[in-house]
């Protein structure tokens, strides 16, 4: 454990951030305190950017100074589906452009519980029928963290359903498969999770489920189809109660023959690639990076 990360901990410890994901209901206007819909000059250092509107997502176009990779990303931030994008995401992707020399795209996609998922995953299928217009779907790379990783994974699964041109690969980090967070090992996984509890989670994703299960494929990927995705670059973390869904994820992908490759945080939290100053968040995004620059 780095130096950095014991500063996030306690830095964590200290905004309570374990206590607000302990609500039920979750706090979600406070959550939006950290929204950060358009950004500046100092959160994109090193990039251009311009905002334009598909659907109700805000889309932010980055592009680096030194752009020389053809790849177009996809980006889905998490925020539970109730609030979001924040300076982290919005860091990490500029980091992740500049290293990777790529185009980004943030999707800021709309929220719930104003908007139902599926309100949020239509949206975000506009957003890649709108995409693949600019950039040839060989050439597109869907990312996404927590629900955004989830968002990634849907869609995906609609591309292959009805039958359209995938994606290179895809990234999630620490998504949400399995809205319901019903797997026993959660439980114990809870005690030494310092950023997520499972009442805020939950409740969470009862704000965004509208009339359907918690368990339907539209917002927990774990029970759609999961035969013929493009191939799957998955970062997990052992100090996360997303984790029991996601091995359990990872193993169903096996079963399909699919192509699936796990970078797993030892002693790590969810969405550590994110987090600011962790060797181990910079190590992640260097991680991400060389996946783009071999696809």
């Amino acid at each position: 454990m780095s130096f950095g990360y014991l500063l996030v901990k306690l830095v964590l410890k200290i905004k309570g951030e374990k206590q607000s994901w302990s609500q039920n209901p979750i706090d979600y206007q406070k959550k939006r305190k950290q929204n950060i819909h358009t950004p500046n000059k100092w959160l994109l250092y090193g990039c251009s950017f311009k905002s334009t509107k598909i659907g109700k997502n805000k889309i932010t176009n980055i592009t680096p100074k030194n752009l020389h990779s053809d790849f177009l990303i996809l980006y889905c931030h998490g925020g539970a589906f109730v609030y979001g994008p924040t300076k982290e995401n919005w860091k990490m992707l500029a980091k992740v452009a500049r290293k990777s020399g790529s185009k980004v795209w943030m999707i800021d996609y709309p929220k719930a519980p104003e908007n139902t998922i599926e309100t949020i995953t239509e949206n975000v299928y506009q957003v890649y029928q709108e995409a693949v217009k600019v950039s040839k779907p060989s050439k597109i790379i869907l990312m996404g963290d927590s629900a955004g990783g989830s968002l990634i994974l849907t869609l995906a699964q609609r591309l292959v359903k009805e039958q359209k041109e995938l994606p290179n690969r895809l990234i999630p980090i620490t998504p949400v498969v399995d809205a319901s967070v019903s797997n026993p090992k959660i439980e114990e996984i809870d005690k030494i999770d310092p950023i997520l509890s499972i009442n805020g989670v939950l409740s969470a994703n009862k704000m965004c489920v509208g009339a359907l299960s918690l368990k339907d494929p539209l917002i927990s990927p774990i029970y759609g189809d999961l035969k013929n995705l493009p191939p799957i670059h998955l970062f997990m973390a052992t100090d996360d109660i997303l984790t029991p869904d996601q091995e359990i994820f990872v193993d169903k992908i096996k079963q399909n023959d699919g192509d699936i490759d796990v970078i797993l945080g030892e002693g790590l939290p969810h969405v550590w690639p994110i987090l600011p100053i962790m060797t181990e968040a910079k190590a992640g995004i260097d991680e991400i990076v060389a996946i783009i620059n071999k696809a």
